[in-house]
């Protein structure tokens, strides 16, 4: 995770604020700890289970992504995700032998619409078998909390980019923030990649070509179609999309992975500024996504708020 503030002088306390929420959300919302409110959820199978404010936020706000989505980004995945060998964290995947063989057939998601929650009461349940997976929408979220937070504790403009996603909240600093957009954090900015300047709301990448693994022969990724169970399938290598908060701009780049060759259009429908790098490397950008030339400015308040 990554951090900036404008002024400097607060960085430790943003830091700090940013650790804390990091960790409250790793507390609700881990698949890989069993100690966390997901995972006692998943194991209570159709007992209804009391949620922290926290846990029933992220539940509902993917749920809310599920509906906005026509289904395609599902939390109800996550027993997909177990078969395809994405059982623990992602480094430790990534070490296992990739001869090793999946311990059965992906099958599609059960379907957002089987988890019953109850808001007023904070209650949660789902069916006996259904395990939900909240890597599609936590991350982005906890990007969302903590940035305004920062801003509105610290009296601050800050940035918070949280594995690819990414928050602003208070004021920029002149020019805006400069983000560079690249598959991998560690790479120079090469020809397929870019720089641009933000200066409000959300900028999410979600990508096919980084986080990746083998398991029988199978060349797999962590984005998962839920009508197959399957790894969508990989006609773009990476899209990165501009909305009003980093939760929306997440779901909208997560679910153009799964859309395919159809994911343009949609997003332009959506009137959403997205740029999307094709498996062979040719790059597509609409819905006013900024050319150099105009000097790579992305400005957007309330995209996608329904």
């Amino acid at each position: 995770m990554t951090i900036a503030v404008e002024p400097e002088s607060a960085l430790d306390a943003a830091a700090e604020i940013l650790r804390r929420e990091i960790s409250a959300f790793d507390l609700a919302c881990s698949r890989f700890r069993p100690d966390s409110e997901l995972s006692r959820l998943i194991r209570a199978g159709r007992t209804t289970m009391p949620a922290s404010p926290l846990f029933m936020q992220a539940v509902t706000s993917a749920l809310r992504v599920a509906r906005i989505t026509g289904g395609t980004v599902d939390p109800t995945v996550g027993r997909s995700l177990l078969v395809l060998g994405y059982d623990c964290d992602y480094d430790e995947v990534r070490r296992r032998s990739p001869e090793q063989a999946l311990v059965g057939k992906p099958d599609p998601a059960p379907g957002w619409r089987c988890v019953e929650v109850d808001e007023v009461e904070r209650m949660i349940e789902i069916p006996p078998g259904v395990a939900l997976d909240l890597g599609a929408t936590a991350k982005a979220l906890c990007a969302d909390r903590a940035a305004h937070t920062i801003a509105f504790q610290l009296g601050v403009g800050v940035v918070v980019d949280i594995g690819g996603d990414l928050a602003v909240a208070g004021p920029p600093p002149p020019g805006g923030w400069q983000v560079s957009v690249r598959e991998n954090s560690s790479d120079e900015l090469e020809g397929d990649q870019c720089s641009v300047s933000v200066w409000d709301g959300g900028l999410a990448s979600s990508g096919t070509s980084v986080r990746r693994w083998a398991r029988g022969g199978n060349q797999l990724h962590h984005i998962v179609d839920p009508t197959t169970g399957w790894p969508a399938k990989g006609v773009w290598r990476m899209v990165t999309v501009a909305a009003g908060s980093c939760l929306d701009a997440n779901a909208a780049s997560t679910a153009a992975i799964v859309w395919g060759e159809e994911a343009p259009f949609r997003l332009a429908q959506f009137g959403l500024p997205a740029r999307f790098v094709g498996s062979c490397g040719r790059v597509i950008e609409v819905g006013g996504w900024p050319s150099p030339t105009a000097g790579g400015v992305l400005a957007f308040t309330d995209k996608v708020r329904s």
